[in-house]
């Protein structure tokens, strides 16, 4: 069949480029005769390669001295616990509820201490998101949460919260490394890379060291105090070295491309062309409100679900595949990050102006 338009929401498509290099490195990495696969963790070779995705992260986002990085496991789910375990000083936390992942998050939390939903946009299905220029913050809350990027349901945060003075701990696993962060403004910001950066089986951490200290949570596991990686550089035990890998490899492709600045001009300009389709369409509707929408994630209906059914089926022959919508959402969603070319995007819509003449 050859290579397809893969719109998965995650794991999803990675850059041609970096899995030719990773293939043409699997049997033997640059002269060490073996692959990244059976090293060491211990060995100066990998020790090379985490340390230079480390830097290459640094410099694309521009990420301040003054916060660690850190490769983790477990996806950004067991970051639901391990943020309050780590944070929760006064037992008290803030949560803006946007979409899926935020509830679960919030639900997590409130096993520890007293999590406040701050907001929501669950009266509407979660697609719009919430004003959030002067919120209840509670006055001893120790950081306040979102989910930057709403995967399922196709919204993002144009503007942060107003925290009032506040930690913000942010989720963006879908939009990571979509556009340029001033990393600044979070105390915390985290993601698994599935989505937009690695293979699955890597979170990647960007905290505050002050966030960082041995005051946690009573019976908090070793492994998910923050300062147990964050003393080992990541190597506290065996990381998910592959992975790793290649995430380094995704970075320095972001850097070929012109980092993020280049990357969010080519994300609008692939986020445009199919909102600008919905907008014209007859047959197929977004489900999200203009101002609010991602440019990561597209969730579009027909209000018909057998055809909406026909239009994955046929999606999916014609080599576009992944297009089936969460079922929260129903209908259909493609996913357009970094890796997928514009190509891609301008194939599928002609593949919708079709399939809609077709069946009108």
């Amino acid at each position: 069949m050859g290579r397809v338009y893969n719109f998965s929401a995650g794991p999803a498509v990675l850059p041609e480029e970096v899995l030719r290099e990773a293939a043409d490195e699997m049997m033997d990495y640059r002269g060490s005769g073996m692959s990244v696969m059976e090293m060491s963790h211990r060995s100066k070779v990998f020790d090379n390669i985490i340390k230079e995705a480390e830097q290459d992260l640094r410099d694309l986002m521009n990420i301040p001295d003054n916060y660690k990085v850190l490769f983790l496991q477990g996806g950004a789910s067991q970051q639901f616990a391990a943020i309050p375990m780590n944070l929760m000083k006064n037992g008290v936390a803030d949560y803006i509820v946007t979409g899926q992942w935020a509830k679960k998050a919030w639900q997590e939390a409130s096993k520890y201490g007293k999590a406040v939903k701050v907001a929501s946009s669950e009266d509407k299905t979660f697609s719009y998101i919430p004003d959030c220029s002067d919120l209840p913050i509670d006055e001893d809350a120790d950081y306040v949460y979102i989910c930057e990027n709403n995967t399922i349901y196709g919204t993002k945060f144009k503007t942060l919260p107003n925290t009032k003075g506040k930690t913000l701990v942010a989720d963006v696993s879908s939009c990571f490394l979509s556009e340029p962060v001033d990393v600044e403004k979070y105390g915390v910001i985290y993601g698994g890379v599935q989505k937009n950066v690695g293979p699955a089986g890597v979170v990647i951490l960007i905290i505050r060291e002050d966030l960082i200290t041995d005051d946690v949570l009573e019976g908090t596991p070793t492994m998910l105090k923050y300062k147990t990686h964050a003393d080992k550089d990541s190597l506290y035990n065996t990381p998910p070295c592959y992975g790793i890998y290649i995430c380094g490899k995704v970075f320095k492709w972001l850097k070929k491309q012109g980092g993020l600045e280049a990357m969010k001009d080519y994300n609008e300009k692939k986020a445009k062309l199919l909102y600008d389709f919905l907008d014209e369409s007859k047959l197929f509707k977004g489900t999200v409100v203009k101002e609010d929408r991602s440019l990561m994630n597209v969730p579009f209906v027909t209000g018909d679900k057998d055809l909406d059914a026909k239009f994955v089926a046929e999606a999916t022959e014609a080599g576009f595949v992944n297009l089936k919508g969460h079922r929260t959402v129903g209908g259909m969603r493609a996913s357009i990050y970094n890796a997928m070319p514009i190509e891609g995007v301008e194939k599928l819509v002609a593949f919708m102006r079709e399939f809609e003449k077709n069946n009108a």
